[in-house]
Formats: C-alpha cells, sequence, structure tokens
C-alpha cells in the first residue's frame, strides 16, 4: 500500500496542477468561440416589469432603453403560427383557462390590462399594447437584435418552424437556442445546428461536476452561452414553492458552488457568455425601476 502511494500522490499532484493551469489557459486546448454579438444586458421576455410581458410594445421598450438582447418563449397556435408567450395555457396572462394549441391566432385573447409581474408579488404592468405577438413579427422589426429563443415543449413541428423562420430572415448568428430539458436542446440543435445554444439544466449541473473534479479544462464544450440564477436576487421579490428553497443556508449553498469567479473567467476566456449577472439584472430592474438604486445594487454584485 505504501509503495503505491509513491506513484498515485504524484500522479494526483501533476492531474492537479495541469488541470489548474490549463483551467487559467484554456486556449492551450480549446480554440475560443467567436459569437456575433456579446451582450450584457438581457430583457426578460421583453422586460415583464416594465410593460406587459412579450408584447410589442414591451420589446420595443426594451430596444428603446439600449437592450443587448430580447428574450422570448414560443409556443404553436392550432392553426400553425409560432406565437410569443411565455405560457402555454393562457389563465395567468388572460384570465382565460385555455391553451395557445387549442387556438387559431385570430382566437387568441388579449393579455389583462395589468399583469401581475411573476418575480414581484403585488407588483403589475401595464401598458396600451395587449395582442400576443408573432415571432416573426419581432424578427422583421429588430433584424440585427440579438433573440434568445427558449422552448419549453417537446414540439418538432415548433421547432421546425422557429428555424426556418431564422433561416428566412438570416440570423442564425443572431439567435440562440435555449431550454432547461436536455432532450428538447438535443431536438433544437438537430433542428438547426448552427445556430448557438445556451446549458440545459443537466448540462449546467455537468459542468460544474467538470469544474470541481478538474476537468472541465480538459473537456469541450458546445454551448456558447451559460445563464445562472442568483437565489439570494430572486428571493427577495419571489418565494419559490419548493421548501428547500426557501432554506438561507440552502441559498448559501447554491451561490457558494456556483458563483465561482475562476469558473467564469475559465469560461470567459474559452468565449462562453455568462448571463449570470444579466439575470440577477432583469431581477432588479423588476424590483425598482428607479435608476440610482438599481445601478447600485448591479454594482454590488458585480464586485
Amino acid at each position: 500500500m505504501a509503495s503505491s502511494l509513491y506513484f498515485i500522490l504524484p500522479a494526483l499532484g501533476g492531474y492537479t496542477l495541469t488541470s489548474l493551469y490549463l483551467l487559467k489557459n484554456p486556449q492551450i486546448l480549446h480554440k475560443k468561440k467567436r459569437a456575433a454579438f456579446h451582450c450584457t444586458h438581457i430583457s426578460h421576455r421583453g422586460g415583464s416589469g416594465e410593460r406587459i410581458e412579450s408584447t410589442m410594445e414591451a420589446f420595443t421598450h426594451a430596444v428603446e432603453q439600449g437592450t443587448g438582447m430580447l428574450e422570448l418563449d414560443c409556443h404553436l397556435t392550432r392553426d400553425g403560427h409560432v406565437v410569443v408567450s411565455h405560457d402555454e395555457n393562457l389563465l395567468r396572462q388572460t384570465g382565460r383557462d385555455v391553451t395557445i394549441s387549442s387556438l387559431n391566432l385570430e382566437d387568441l385573447p388579449l393579455y389583462k390590462d395589468r399583469l401581475e409581474v411573476t418575480f414581484n408579488a403585488g407588483r403589475y404592468s401595464t401598458g396600451t399594447d395587449r395582442k400576443f405577438t408573432l415571432l416573426e413579427e419581432v424578427f422583421r422589426k429588430f433584424p440585427k437584435m440579438p433573440v434568445n429563443i427558449e422552448i419549453k415543449e417537446d414540439n418538432s413541428l415548433l421547432m421546425e418552424k422557429a428555424s426556418n423562420m431564422v433561416k428566412q430572415y438570416d440570423r442564425e448568428d443572431l439567435t440562440v437556442w435555449a431550454t432547461v430539458d436536455s432532450t428538447i436542446m438535443e431536438k433544437c440543435r438537430r433542428t438547426n445546428s448552427t445556430m448557438p445554444y445556451s446549458f440545459s439544466m443537466r448540462r449546467g449541473l455537468q459542468l460544474l461536476l467538470l469544474y470541481y473534479s478538474g476537468l472541465l479544462p480538459f473537456v469541450p464544450l458546445g454551448e456558447s452561452f451559460l445563464q445562472f440564477y442568483l437565489p439570494r436576487i430572486i428571493n427577495r421579490t419571489y418565494i419559490p414553492e419548493e421548501r428547500l428553497l426557501k432554506n438561507r443556508m440552502v441559498i448559501y449553498l447554491i451561490e457558494k458552488l456556483t458563483m465561482r469567479k475562476s469558473l467564469f473567467k475559465h469560461l470567459a476566456n474559452r468565449g462562453i457568455q455568462k448571463k449570470h449577472r444579466v439575470t440577477a439584472e432583469k431581477m432588479l430592474r423588476q424590483i425598482d425601476s428607479t435608476t440610482g438604486r438599481q445601478t447600485k445594487l448591479l454594482e454590488q454584485m458585480h464586485s
């Protein structure tokens, strides 16, 4: 046993030193990704805390405010139109317990005139635009604006139609596949492999496992974008139903495990854009629209 340690300990030491060196110098093994854009601000559902979410008015307002990317979700109507909506069931957004897939485009109801902000109970967004918009309308109006499309449902036709639209408007380098479900992401990538894509939840967990095991510097990564939620920020205004996620110690451990400066620096050096600050910024924009307070909170987070 003692003799084997003469081989095991130097091997472990060599592995650790090599891993740490490559973590800081990933360009030795990996070519840096070159995205067509770099954004530091994403408008979640078009800025859902400032205008009625996912409407053309919300997207227009976000662009006028200088956002770097529009984030949206898509669903398919019964007559085959790709509609921008966070939910498939429209009860929360319209007060009607119907699904988008059960209705033709012309039969979609209007948004409520006052829509409660998901991550800020008791606060409502308003606007003059209450119509559901089409993905094509967003592409047509903002041809140069990066768009993050989240696909929530395992619907091959939806993926195909979204992909065809991306190709039609020549924006494959400006449109990002996103989903928390790895199976759906695999289908999105098979549908259009030229579009950049983000980490799914399972891939995000694998990323952390690779990082803490020291294997990350040796493993190629196909994703171009990473998004983390900050429980400490979200839980200021949105309390999740899961009891575990209400526990302060759990929140503290999640942040300690995920918010690793060396991890994000490594990913940045590989050309992978991280969005944990952006996600928190979206929450902060919903908490308070006062620029001063928002800036102060962001500065504290970025330090």
